[in-house]
């Protein structure tokens, strides 16, 4: 914290702290800015605005690094499970298989919701969203557990608030999927892990039994630690800034969920799958609408290609893609809609228009094609993918709770009306 960068306002030098992560990485603490000069800085969507230090996930955009805890990205997808995952991102370090199993234990004790909350379910309409669902259940949850509510209670009350969240968000979603199609709903079967319960409680029926497919749950698994965190994203940050209120923990997720269901965001495996729906159902012409997507002067946008953050590649996409050939290898699925993923994905990678501007497929393109190959419905994509970053939301509040950091408040720089007196409506033209 040796170095200062000075700024020059109105003739006068204002000198400002900078701050180095681990990583390297530099800021300039405007944090006194405001007092000292009268200035504050105006920076539209945070983009290049630091609102916290965490140490939770490490995301290099342009070199296509993530690593969650240190942990490289690849090496937690080769090697992790979602539950060990979820550990390290709460706890900061690996588990050992005491930890593990105490954990896990936890979290299947305490996966049935209470039985009133199945009447929520029955009055939402038929052809409800299931994001807007989840996001009213998550919410609904403190009111079943009022102690939830209060932001002083000892750290095991957090912890057990922790727990119930991470197992039950599951059962909502699949509860939400069953009453969407007017079938009876499945319980938890605690034998079974985490990944596979989820499938059970999707796909199962109480008058058949249900086999989880490994190599289906192995794929579901890979993308819910890609999904787990992504630094301060939008839904992320939302979870920061809703719990910095000290709002319980269910309504701060249930916020994040808000954030995650717009098509900028979780949305956007949802636009992936309607995007090749609507080229089917237009004659599968790829030319043309690959030649839509190269014109700048149409609106047409190819969703799945390239990345915000990622200038180079998504580290996730290329992981992501081996799980997605496997799981239409197994499946042998026959779908026109995924034929013509299978060559948008040749196209975009063999021609020089997206290669020179790095538009590759990303994690959003082949999480929508798994989840359409092993029978998720469009719609049901972006709960999937909240269902993946729960843990990453819960470590990002429990730090952000943790370190005792202040409401967030942001500035604004006001453009409206200057000061004017009122007049009586028979006095106006």
């Amino acid at each position: 914290m040796s170095e200062k960068a000075t700024i020059i306002l109105d003739g006068k030098s204002y000198e400002l702290p900078v701050f180095v992560g681990s990583e390297g990485e530099k800021a300039i603490d405007i944090a006194k800015l405001r007092d000292m000069s009268g200035y504050i800085t105006l920076d539209f969507g945070y983009k290049n605005t630091g609102a916290t230090t965490s140490a939770i996930t490490f995301l290099d955009g342009e070199e296509g690094i993530l690593r969650y805890r240190g942990y490289p990205i690849e090496q937690l997808a080769a090697k992790s499970s979602f539950i060990e995952v979820s550990y390290l991102l709460l706890n900061g370090e690996l588990p050992n298989q005491r930890q593990l199993d105490e954990f896990q234990g936890n979290i299947r004790y305490h996966s049935l919701v209470h039985e009133d909350m199945k009447r929520f379910f029955e009055f939402f309409p038929n052809n409800a969203h299931p994001m807007g669902i989840l996001s009213a259940m998550v919410n609904s949850l403190s009111t079943f557990y009022p102690k939830s509510q209060d932001p002083h209670r000892p750290s095991k009350d957090v912890e057990r608030t922790i727990f119930r969240l991470i197992a039950k968000m599951p059962t909502l979603a699949a509860i939400s999927y069953k009453n969407n199609l007017g079938h009876p709903y499945m319980y938890p079967d605690n034998k079974l892990g985490y990944v596979e319960n989820f499938l059970h409680m999707m796909f199962g029926m109480p008058t058949e039994d249900y086999v989880v497919d490994k190599d289906v749950a192995s794929a579901l698994n890979t993308l819910l630690i890609l999904h787990a965190d992504h630094e301060q994203n939008c839904s992320a940050s939302t979870v920061r800034m809703v719990g910095s209120s000290q709002a319980n923990l269910y309504s701060a997720v249930s916020a994040g969920i808000a954030a995650l269901w717009g098509p900028l965001h979780g949305g956007a495996n949802q636009e992936v799958i309607e995007m090749l729906e609507a080229i089917r159902n237009d004659g599968s012409d790829l030319e043309k609408w690959v030649n839509k997507a190269k014109d700048k002067n149409d609106p047409f946008r190819l969703f799945g290609f390239g990345h915000r953050v990622y200038k180079n590649f998504d580290p996730r996409a290329q992981i992501i893609k081996k799980a997605c050939d496997d799981v239409l290898k197994k499946m042998g699925v026959n779908d026109p809609v995924l034929d013509i993923a299978r060559q948008l994905e040749e196209i975009a990678l063999k021609d020089d228009y997206f290669i020179e501007r790095k538009l590759y497929p990303n994690v959003d393109f082949y999480s929508g094609i798994i989840y359409r190959a092993i029978g998720i419905p469009t719609r049901m994509f972006t709960v999937m993918f909240a269902l993946g970053r729960l843990p990453g939301w819960i470590a990002q509040w429990k730090e952000m709770v943790e370190n005792k950091e202040p409401i967030g408040r942001p500035r604004q720089i006001y453009t409206g009306a200057v000061n004017r007196s009122y007049t009586a409506i028979k006095d106006r033209k």
